[in-house]
């Protein structure tokens, strides 16, 4: 018998057992749950005061939850919560835990419809089981939900998370953030790096992913002038999660190609990206709390893309 959420007791986890970053942020709540059975978990991030989004899709295989709200040309794209979970399309179930707490919170008003969006990885390649992030996981992390710490590594929707499954041997990664300030402008960002791709280094070295049996590391420009190279492609199951965060006022139109242009900078890091096997998601919010003149939007987003590429280094 397979072992899954319908057979098995299962107790969420929710305290924090490994690495974590601490950031100046407030305007962010960040909870993580697990199930140790699985082992598999989410992440959820909440803006008390509601905040700005847009959203940027790619690759050939995402999966998400109410995105298309938040892509739309024209509008306000407010936002409550963002939930990213494993266990692949069952693990979604988590984003409905994160809309229940929303509506107790908000006094069980229905005339009020909480903004979440959700989106997963499939988390299965390395367990023999079918244990998912439901409803009751993702309301567990909500509600455990603090400021200014971010748990990294194999923690929350990182928990499974492995990277460089297209080449060669993958490798454990998991989920990593990092922060900066310029002036009054604060940029977070959060990543659960879930890749067929290798994770590289500012050099351009391989540092996680496409290990060969000794553990050594190769390029896919030397693998690719191995004759004998073996594709071992996982089909649908390669996803990188990623949330960057600015309190920087930001109309939607800025929100909407900052996203594309962040978005694309991360193909530095991660490579091969957005691959037909890959459902790649990034999340661009606006917490529109400080005006920064001496910032303009193309230098937000080159800051904000070194900050993405320090949080996936961080992530394992």
């Amino acid at each position: 018998m397979i072992v899954s959420n319908d057979n098995t007791k299962l107790e969420p986890k929710t305290h924090i057992e490994g690495r974590t970053i601490s950031f100046d942020f407030p305007s962010i709540r960040i909870g993580i749950a697990e199930y140790e059975e699985g082992p598999t978990g989410c992440t959820v991030f909440h803006f008390p005061d509601e905040a700005m989004a847009a959203v940027d899709v790619r690759g050939g295989s995402p999966s998400t939850f109410t995105t298309d709200n938040h892509n739309l040309s024209a509008g306000e794209r407010k936002l409550d919560a963002v939930c990213f979970t494993g266990g692949s399309v069952h693990g979604l179930e988590a984003t409905t835990g994160v809309t229940s707490a929303l509506l107790r919170l908000n006094g069980y008003s229905t005339s009020w419809m909480p903004k979440v969006v959700g989106a997963t990885i499939y988390d299965f390649v390395v367990r023999e089981n079918a244990i998912y992030p439901d409803k009751l996981l993702g309301l567990r992390a909500f509600e455990t939900a603090k400021s200014n710490v971010f748990p990294i590594g194999r923690q929350g929707a990182g928990r499974s998370a492995i990277v460089g499954k297209g080449f060669r041997q993958w490798e454990y990664s998991g989920q990593g953030g990092a922060f900066k300030e310029i002036g009054r402008t604060k940029i977070a960002a959060f990543t659960v790096v879930n890749a067929m791709g290798a994770i590289h280094n500012r050099d351009g070295q391989v540092i996680r992913g496409f290990a060969d049996a000794s553990g050594k590391r190769e390029s896919i420009k030397t693998q690719l002038n191995d004759l004998e190279l073996g594709f071992q492609m996982h089909e649908n199951q390669n996803t990188t999660l990623t949330l960057v965060v600015t309190n920087q006022v930001l109309p939607s139109v800025y929100l909407r190609h900052l996203s594309k242009q962040i978005h694309t900078s991360m193909a530095r890091v991660i490579y091969p990206f957005h691959s037909i096997y890959d459902g790649d998601v990034l999340f661009f919010v606006s917490t529109n709390e400080v005006e920064n003149p001496n910032l303009d939007p193309t230098h937000l987003g080159l800051y904000a893309s070194e900050v993405v590429w320090d949080a996936v280094l961080n992530c394992f």
